[in-house]
Formats: structure tokens, C-alpha cells, sequence
């Protein structure tokens, strides 16, 4: 496998890229050759890397090493047959070779067939004493079967030979994360930090746990650490500032964002983030100036124009909203996040066709939410469109079967049409689903929740639940 990258290149490479521009030819020892390989791998200079194995094994044919590299080379670009055939010579020459059965993992890897890859870097794990890089492959491979907890093992060992290895740190949280033991994740950083007070890295996992777990006194503790042991660390910088907004502390939270402005090149997530702390601190004009930064920083950034049309809706100004989901659209006409704002826009200006055609245009593009269905139907209704709005409310029941609130909202609905026998079963099903759910049928559709026949489906089913 390769090597880690030097920061310079060495005497050898130095001399083979200057043979490479001469018609000369140079000796070089096997080992030199491996150096040589592995720094133009490490570089993604697979062309010279090649050219190096080449001439390798023109001058030693009998480098198993060196043909191991050509192997790991026609994995890398999917030659999988050729490779296996001089895995098996290999074999031959060199049983007890780890790494054979790694390049070996690795195809099988590349032919999603993780099992096998599993088995034959277990065996490789027999035949080294330096089995840091097997336990990372074996991580990886966890992680394409789903077996997150074998995963999170794998990755801590690669933690504990080397504790400066921040892929596989952040992997091991990772698996704690997926696993929802966030616990689990904060107990194993603080381990880690007994060990590496000065870790940012950790300190910053740290606090995006806590954060998880809304304890954000201790969240803001850690980040604060993570930033006294890198005060560049634009990260800890950011989420120290989510803590800061969650904690009502608005100033200090866009202090925090504002520093990742001059640390790094604007995003347009802080300027959203400053905007939305302007907002709450009720600073309309400012709020707007960095909502407006925003899109100009990324125009593609959904949650940009969201926030602006959502500005101007909550301020009752529709029309404007109604400009800025238009722009958006622009950019993108396939986001179902905007179709689904200009329906609420539409249904709000009392434009009901386009507010129609927005939400049927939000389900075509995928968006299945129960709300997006219950304010399509809500649409038909405004329209006097009944049964439209019942076909749309059965669609919904589709992906939401035992959704008491669907089933109410159809009864009030068979209702109004005057069909009293549909309405009535509705609202027996609905009442013996989920009593608590007549309130809002109450709300929705009060000229018959008062009515004698419903007052008394309503006692029976009390009295049913009571026994």
C-alpha cells in the first residue's frame, strides 16, 4: 500500500524524472524504485507511476514488491482479471505476502462483494505486525455492509496505533453518530482528550455531540477549547455560533460568524447565519442585507431564497415573496422546496389554479410530506373543488396509511358535500383511532362537530375508550 507522501521530493525521484528527459538510463535499487512509485501514487500520477513499475521490473524481475505496485496499480483502473492472475503467480513465489490478500480485498471490494473482502483481510491480519493500515481497510469495508458497530472497532484501533490519524477519528464518531449513541461518542472524546488535551479536532467533535444533545453550556465549552488550540479553526468558529444562537446569545453568535468571514472567504451559510440572527434580534434592515449576501455569495443555495421569501411572507408581503420564489425557480425549476413555498404564496394571494399547480408540480418532483398533501387538499377546498380535494387526501393516505388527521380532514369534507353516510364512517374510524384528534376536526369543520348525531359518536367513543 502506499506510503504517506514526502513534502519534497527525494535524491531518487529527483534523479529518475531527470533519466526521463535523457535519453539515458539510470540503475536504481528495488527500494529506490518503491520510493519513486509510491510518491508518484500518492500524487495521482498514475501515468509516471506506471512508466516507474515499468523500468522496475526491467531491472529487477524478480521484485515481488514491485509487482504487488503493478497490481495495486491495474486495481486502480479496474483491470481486475489481469490482476488476479499475477496475484495467483504471487501466491506462488510468496503465500505469507499481506499484502496479496489486500490487493485481493480490494478487488473483491470493487465487485461489491465486502464478505469476501472481510475474510481475506482477517487472513492478512496473520501475516503482519504492522496491521494499522488492515484495520482501515477493514473499517471501510464495515461501513459498505452497514455493520457500523465492527466498523467503530476497526477505526478505534487505528486510533490507538496512531493517535494523530483524524480520518479515522472522525469515522469512529461517525459510527457513534449513526448508531445515535451520542453518549457513547462523547464518553470515547473525552477518553481521547484526557490523552490530547490539545486536539481541535476532538474538542470539535466534542461540542457538535453536546450540541446534539442540546447541552449547549457544555458545547460551548468545548469549541471554546477547540479554538484556544487553533484560533484559525473556522469550524469551531461556526458551531460555537449555532451554541451561541440556540442560547439566545445573537451578538456573540454573529461575532462568531463574522470571524469565519475573515478567517476564510465568505460562504454564503455564514451570511445566512448572521441574517437569521439579525432577524430575531428584530434588526429587519440588516437581516435583509445578509439574506440579500447570501444568494449573491451562491446562487443555487436553496435555503438563500428560501429565507428571503420566507421574510417577506411572515411580513404579510406576498406579492414580493411571490418575486423572489419566481427568481428562484429560475435557477432552479426542479427544487421541490420552492414549487412548495409558491403554493403557500398562491394560497395566501387567493390564487388557487397557480397554488394548484404548484403543490401537483411539489409531488411530481418527489416531495411526499404529510403537510404538503393536507394544504394541496386545503387548496381544492378553498376552490369548491370536493372531490378533488378527497382524491388528493387518498393519494396522501398512500404513503401515510394511519393518519388519523387525513381520515378527520376526509370526514369533514364528505361532510360538507352533504354525503352523511361516508362522512359518518370517516369519523367513527378517525374517533376510534385517535379521540384527541376531534379538536382539530372542531377547528376545521365547526357547523357539524356540534351537531347532535356526532356529539353522541363522540360520547360512545369515550365511553368505549374508558372501558
Amino acid at each position: 500500500m502506499a506510503f504517506e507522501s514526502e513534502e519534497r521530493p527525494s535524491q531518487s525521484i529527483t534523479k529518475f524524472e531527470s533519466m526521463l528527459k535523457t535519453d539515458d538510463v539510470y540503475f536504481f535499487d528495488a527500494e529506490d524504485f518503491e520510493e519513486i512509485i509510491h510518491h508518484y501514487l500518492n500524487h495521482g500520477k498514475v501515468a509516471l507511476a506506471k512508466k516507474a513499475i515499468k523500468i522496475g521490473l526491467q531491472q529487477h524481475p524478480a521484485s515481488i514488491e514491485l509487482k504487488l505496485l503493478d497490481v495495486e496499480v491495474l486495481v486502480f483502473e479496474n483491470n481486475l482479471e489481469v490482476a488476479e492472475r499475477l496475484l495467483d503467480e504471487l501466491q506462488m513465489l510468496d503465500s505469507n505476502n499481506e499484502e496479496i490478500y489486500i490487493q485481493r480485498a480490494n478487488i473483491y471490494s470493487k465487485k461489491d462483494n465486502h464478505e469476501a473482502a472481510v475474510a481475506l483481510l482477517q487472513e492478512a491480519l496473520q501475516w503482519t505486525s504492522n496491521s494499522f493500515d488492515i484495520h482501515s481497510l477493514l473499517g471501510m469495508e464495515y461501513l459498505f455492509m452497514d455493520d457500523f458497530k465492527l466498523a467503530k472497532e476497526n477505526f478505534m484501533k487505528c486510533v490507538s496505533f496512531d493517535e494523530q490519524d483524524y480520518s479515522s477519528l472522525y469515522n469512529v464518531v461517525y459510527c457513534f453518530e449513526f448508531l445515535e449513541d451520542y453518549d457513547g461518542a462523547i464518553h470515547y472524546l473525552n477518553d481521547y482528550l484526557d490523552r490530547n488535551p490539545y486536539c481541535e479536532v476532538a474538542w470539535h467533535q466534542l461540542g457538535k455531540q453536546y450540541y446534539t444533545k442540546k447541552m449547549y453550556p457544555e458545547a460551548l465549552a468545548a469549541f471554546d477549547f477547540a479554538v484556544i488550540a487553533d484560533d484559525r479553526f473556522i469550524g469551531a468558529y461556526f458551531e460555537k455560533g449555532k451554541v451561541l444562537e440556540k442560547m439566545g446569545k445573537y451578538e456573540e453568535a454573529i461575532e462568531n460568524y463574522e470571524t469565519t468571514l475573515k478567517l476564510e472567504d465568505p460562504t454564503s451559510h455564514a451570511y445566512l447565519r448572521i441574517g437569521r440572527c439579525y432577524e430575531k434580534k428584530g434588526n429587519d434592515e440588516m437581516a435583509k442585507y445578509h439574506y440579500y449576501k447570501t444568494v449573491h455569495e451562491d446562487p443555487l443555495l436553496d435555503k438563500g431564497w428560501l429565507v428571503i421569501t420566507e421574510f417577506y411572507f411572515k411580513k404579510g408581503n406576498y406579492k414580493r415573496a411571490l418575486y423572489y420564489i419566481n427568481k428562484a425557480l429560475n435557477i432552479d425549476g426542479d427544487n421541490p422546496s420552492y414549487w412548495k413555498k409558491c403554493g403557500k404564496i398562491h394560497t395566501a394571494l387567493k390564487d388557487y389554479d397557480n397554488a394548484d399547480f404548484s403543490y401537483k408540480h411539489t409531488i411530481d418532483l418527489g416531495n411526499y410530506e404529510l403537510d404538503t398533501w393536507l394544504s394541496w387538499a386545503a387548496v381544492a377546498v378553498l376552490d369548491h373543488r370536493l372531490d378533488d380535494a378527497l382524491h388528493i387526501l387518498t393519494q396522501g393516505q398512500e404513503f401515510y396509511p394511519e393518519c388519523v388527521e387525513i381520515i378527520y380532514r376526509k370526514a369533514g369534507i364528505h361532510l360538507v358535500k352533504g354525503d352523511r353516510v361516508n362522512g359518518r364512517i370517516a369519523l367513527m374510524k378517525a374517533l376510534k383511532q385517535d379521540l384527541e384528534g376531534f379538536e382539530q376536526f372542531n377547528k376545521e369543520f365547526p357547523e357539524f362537530s356540534t351537531q347532535d348525531w356526532v356529539l353522541e359518536l363522540v360520547s360512545a367513543s369515550k365511553k368505549t375508550s374508558r372501558s
